[in-house]
């Protein structure tokens, strides 16, 4: 069983930043990609971001480019998401997530493992 637990979540005003961890347990993390959801009251559950196994190539989802870095460090068995320029609708639970594979997967089903969420919060 693989347990996965957020933090760094937080208030923020626009325009600031914020960067997320995820621990994961088990000897098994730098096989795998990892990725960053969310979900805003309301709404569906969204990517935001995904890396695979290696860390060598990753993928945005297109509100995010250019402000959010998601990276790891296999050593550590972390997961992290670096959010600048953070805007209003950012605001949202954020969720890392453990696809099946060692591949990026952005659809929400490929992914067997999720964290409780860390909530994220961008005043105007």
């Amino acid at each position: 069983q693989v347990q996965l637990v957020e933090s760094g979540g937080g208030l923020v005003q626009a325009g600031g930043s914020l960067r997320l961890s995820c621990a994961a347990s088990g000897r098994t993390f730098s096989r795998f990609a990892m990725g960053w959801f969310r979900q805003a009251p309301g709404k569906v559950r969204e990517f935001v971001a995904a890396i695979n196994w290696s860390g060598d190539s990753t993928d945005y989802a297109d509100s995010v480019k250019g402000r959010f870095t998601i990276s790891r460090d296999n050593a550590k068995n972390t997961v992290y998401l670096e959010m600048n320029s953070l805007k209003p609708e950012d605001t949202a639970v954020y969720y890392c997530g453990r696809p099946s594979g060692a591949d990026i997967a952005t659809i929400y089903w490929a992914y067997d493992y999720w964290g409780q969420g860390t909530q994220v919060t961008v005043s105007s």
